[in-house]
């Protein structure tokens, strides 16, 4: 893209381009066709020319969640996620999402308009002054700034590169104010961009590695596979299952590895999760990490000290043996790693011993039997487990569909009720294990794939995010969000221990009304308040694919503490003894 800016006097209309226009050429050559953000100074013009020259440009009611949107985007399509946001607060703002993309190793970009360096390195007071340059290095894997417009593309391409090469993760691009209005020739400008070739090469494992890890696992009498969402962001669908089910190994997903199999596959060990922790002798880790989310390893859920080797496949060396002794480390791309593993067994691979896998059967079997009763009931007010029995009945019916969930108690249940069938479909808090990523994941999602949405949302982690169904409904996107509603923060049954009039600090507004904020900006708002009336509501938003919010009113006294990680939150030692 490119445009007369101005004619010198006796001479010939000279063809030019500026910082503005450099940005977008180079984001297009480079097969970026979406930029999420919030438009303001100094970035305003740019997402205005974006969308002019064809690009799709997403604006949002806040920067983080349009960070967490071009994050997940990342993670779905393997292309870096781009989030436009203007200097300090906005940068901020986005700043958190980008942390949380780099801890997941999801690819992003956050580009952020700047105040002009000459100012803010005197601190002289400019606009939004701040070196936010220093201050996104500590929280991503690479951070650039670009001065000079012949260097745009550079710029864009060295951020490219490190979003996507080796571990994935967020990298930070600042463009000062000033950048956007210089002014060069645009055939000096075109060959100053760069197109990215091969941004993410294969690594290939050593071969005496794959041999070590396939030793180690023929050795293995009661082995398991843990699948993490690394697997799920390789695309590498086809091996890793043919991995699975040749060797005969029984497998766990972690919850955003959901679905690389189907959860009802005979191999899913999941429903037995505490077992196969404890009793393994030998796990193999596909792109999961031991970190708190599997208990780093160690402790009672994992049985005896020293009762299993680990085999770890990942792309960063440095992972290996972060808390635990690796047996086998195999260091490469989970795809690379994957087929290598597969070519080596060869075709004579002996599956594991019956006695350890009909263990497993049955102890999966007690644990769905047990699950159904609870499911089962038809409870009114609805509970967790009566509304999830509905929404898990809405995925199998629907496999293609995406599922966001968040929560406390939400996204615990969420986790052990809904069975997915189709790998990518399962988006959530991820490592962190925080809230607020919903919306801006469910919008990026119904984007990036044009899929139907729903997303399960628990009423505390909805509030972060929920003005962004105005943004849902302005693009008309197809999302049902369903918040689960029980009156406060893991219940709504607690009491201000002061006797005060002020609420209790988890507490909100009792029988609030959030399906009457979607219609406020046009969408279909729903009361739920039994599993029938859940089940018809969700079936027509998904049917319509109309932006949809349902209230489902859940049991004020329903759900515990922090949901399965309760531990977490420590007590204190003078309420445990009845003082205040």
């Amino acid at each position: 893209m490119s445009a007369v800016l101005e004619k010198s006097v006796g001479e010939p209309e000279a063809e030019l381009t500026d910082g503005f226009h450099l940005v977008i050429d180079a984001l297009k050559l480079n097969g970026i066709k979406t930029i999420y953000g919030v438009p303001g100074i100094p970035i305003t013009d740019l997402g205005r020319l974006a969308q002019a020259a064809g690009m799709r440009v997403i604006s949002f009611r806040h920067e983080q969640n349009a960070g967490n949107a071009a994050a997940i985007a990342g993670f779905l399509t393997k292309s870096p996620g781009v989030c436009l946001t203007v200097s300090a607060p906005g940068f901020l703002n986005g700043l958190i999402a980008l942390a949380n993309a780099t801890t997941n190793c999801f690819p992003m970009i956050l580009i952020s308009g700047s105040s002009e360096r000459e100012i803010v390195d005197l601190q002289q007071g400019d606009y939004e002054e701040m070196d936010q340059l220093a201050v996104a290095k500590t929280l991503c894997k690479g951070a650039f700034r670009v001065l000079h417009a012949a260097d745009i593309g550079i710029g864009v391409a060295r951020a490219i590169r490190a979003a996507v090469s080796g571990r994935p993760g967020g990298v930070y691009l600042d463009l000062p104010a000033k950048l956007f209005g210089q002014v060069m020739e645009a055939e000096a400008g075109r060959r100053s961009l760069v197109k990215v070739i091969d941004p993410a090469p294969a690594q290939i494992p050593a071969p005496t590695a794959v041999e070590r890890a396939l030793d180690v696992l023929r050795g293995a009498k009661r082995p398991l596979i843990i699948l993490g969402k690394g697997a799920a962001y390789a695309q590498a669908d086809n091996d890793i299952r043919a991995l699975v089910e040749k060797s005969g190994i029984p497998y766990v997903p972690m919850s955003m590895a959901k679905g690389l199999l189907p959860d009802t596959h005979p191999q899913s060990a999941a429903a037995a999760r505490s077992t196969v922790l404890a009793d393994s002798d030998v796990v193999m880790m596909i792109g999961a990490r031991l970190n708190w989310l599997l208990s780093h390893g160690k402790g009672k859920q994992w049985g005896p000290p020293g009762s299993k080797k680990f085999i770890q496949i990942d792309i960063e060396p440095r992972e290996m043996d972060s808390n635990v002794e690796i047996a086998a480390p195999l260091v490469g791309d989970i795809g690379s790693c994957v087929a290598a593993l597969l070519r080596g067994m060869g075709d004579d691979w002996k599956q594991p011993p019956t006695e350890w896998t009909e263990a497993i059967r049955n102890k999966k079997d007690a644990n769905i039997a047990r699950m159904a009763s609870r499911l089962g009931k038809n409870s009114i007010p609805m509970d967790y487990h009566s509304a999830l029995r509905v929404l898990r009945d809405v995925i199998k019916e629907r496999p293609d569909a995406i599922l966001v969930n968040e929560g406390a108690n939400t996204l615990d249940q969420a986790r052990g009720v809904i069975d997915m069938y189709q790998p990518r479909k399962r988006l959530d808090v991820g490592t962190w294990g925080i809230m607020g990523i919903g919306m801006g994941f469910a919008i990026a999602a119904a984007i990036e794939t044009g899929k139907p949405v729903l997303a399960i949302e628990g009423d505390s982690a909805f509030g972060f995010s929920g003005m962004e169904v105005e943004t849902i409904c302005r693009y008309n996107l197809p999302v049902c969000i369903v918040v689960f509603n029980n009156d406060g923060i893991y219940r709504g049954t607690d009491v201000n221990l002061s006797g005060g009039a002020d609420a209790a600090t988890t507490g909100f507004v009792k029988g609030a009304r959030y399906d009457r904020m979607i219609e406020g900006f046009g969408g279909v708002g729903v009361n739920a308040t039994t599993p029938d009336e859940l089940k018809r509501a969700v079936d027509a938003a998904m049917d319509s694919g109309k932006p949809t919010l349902i209230n489902a009113v859940i049991d004020p006294a329903a759900g515990s503490e922090s949901g399965n990680i309760g531990n977490l939150n420590p007590k204190s030692a003078l309420t445990k003894k009845g003082g205040a």
